[in-house]
């Protein structure tokens, strides 16, 4: 696999409009299979429906909620209900925790089916989010 970023985790990739730090892969490629499939088989994937540009539209990416408690969390127009960790998602969490060493309360998880789905750039900015706080991103590509 090509790394784009470097192997330095304390490197700022973004310095101009935030701070991004690459920490490369977290996972081998057999954890990140059996997480992938464990993933697929026990999440209940739900279409996403949202508001862009004043329009209603049900993506072709598929989401769920997870978090520490049942509390929701509103984006473009739709409001999630957060579920509880599975023990897959519990183990990632702790992995990324320690590799960031931040605390996470949620996740958000998208799967996209191939390479024409994606999200555009965006900005996490809801109310109801933390100012300034942090924000981890893993991606299984297999």
């Amino acid at each position: 696999m090509m790394n784009l970023f470097g192997n330095d985790p304390s490197a700022n990739l973004l310095p101009c409009d935030g701070t991004v730090n690459y920490f490369g892969c977290v996972l081998d490629e057999e954890d990140a299979r059996g997480l992938f499939r464990n993933l697929l088989d026990e999440v209940p994937w739900e279409h996403d429906e949202v508001v862009i540009f004043g329009k209603r539209i049900v993506t072709a990416r598929k989401v769920a909620w997870y978090g520490d408690s049942d509390f929701s969390y509103s984006y473009s127009g739709t409001t999630k209900r957060a579920l509880p960790w599975t023990e897959a998602l519990a183990r990632l969490k702790g992995r990324v925790e320690g590799l960031s060493g931040m605390g996470y309360n949620s996740c958000l998880l998208n799967l996209y089916h191939d390479g024409e789905e994606g999200m555009g750039w965006h900005s996490d900015d809801e109310a109801s989010l933390v100012r300034n706080s942090s924000i981890a991103s893993v991606s299984i590509n297999l």
